[in-house]
């Protein structure tokens, strides 16, 4: 063997040697990154795809309680509801009829999110309070068909995202299939650039109400969007319960001081 080819050979080895901790340094960088984007979104998602929380005002008289459990009716300031890790979709006439009453807390079932939570007037006065549910986040246009039902002591509101042909409120009940009559029409999402998609008023809870609230989400498969291109979408939701006072409330209370 000539000693050219020594030479030659052992460029080659230093540079495949050179080449393969360059290599390595990339896997490890990449490796660091993964590490970090999932550390992120476990943070980011760590309370579920739902969760509830009164908003914060020291500046009002607050007999708002909010809690998970007639059991345990200690005030919490934030609940969450468990996660579903895969939903497909479902029609709502596969919802149980007694969902808003057969649990407490996290009571979810194949396909969709079931949650339910009290609040109750704790103080000596009557006050109004709103619910908001904002969309946090959303994937590969999950919300084109998604559905979100609230039931308020028995009385259930179904919305969904207007439909994006004409603009019209989505079918939240159908007799048969979508081809057929539609027996219930849903209340559409609003479209409010903080990202809020319901917002309602609670009026007139008295001392000592409690009302008992159900939210379950799922994806419509009678929805006109409910196509191939949602798999593997996913979607965030927060509530937020805020109390108002009324003025004659607050005067009762500033009279009583």
């Amino acid at each position: 063997m000539a000693k050219g080819d020594v030479v030659v050979k052992a460029d080659k080895i230093r540079r495949w040697q050179k080449m393969g901790k360059y290599i390595k340094l990339t896997l490890l960088i990449l490796l660091l990154i993964l590490i970090v984007i999932y550390l992120v979104l476990k943070v980011f998602f760590s309370d579920g795809s739902f969760s509830v929380s009164i908003d914060n005002n020291d500046m009002l008289y607050s007999g708002l309680a909010m809690y998970e459990s007639r059991n345990d009716p200690m005030p919490k300031r934030r609940l969450s509801a468990k996660d579903v890790q895969f939903m497909d979709n479902i029609s709502i006439k596969w919802l149980p009829s007694n969902i808003d009453i057969e649990a407490e807390g996290s009571h979810n079932g194949d396909n969709y999110v079931a949650y339910t939570f009290f609040i109750e007037n704790q103080g000596n006065l009557m006050f109004n309070y709103w619910y908001n549910v904002a969309m946090t986040d959303v994937m590969r246009n999950a919300d084109e068909a998604l559905r979100i039902m609230i039931i308020i002591n028995g009385e259930r509101t179904v919305y969904a995202k207007p439909s994006p042909m004409n603009g019209d409120a989505e079918c939240a009940l159908y007799s048969g299939n979508r081809s057929n009559k539609c027996q219930e029409k849903s209340t559409p999402f609003r479209d409010d650039e903080d990202g809020t998609i319901i917002l309602q008023k609670r009026a007139n809870v008295q001392p000592g109400d409690i009302d008992r609230i159900t939210v379950v989400v799922w994806i419509e498969g009678d929805d006109p969007e409910c196509l191939d291109n949602l798999i593997g979408g996913r979607v965030r939701l927060d509530m937020k319960i805020i109390e108002e006072h009324t003025e004659e409330s607050i005067k009762d209370k500033e009279s009583a001081l």
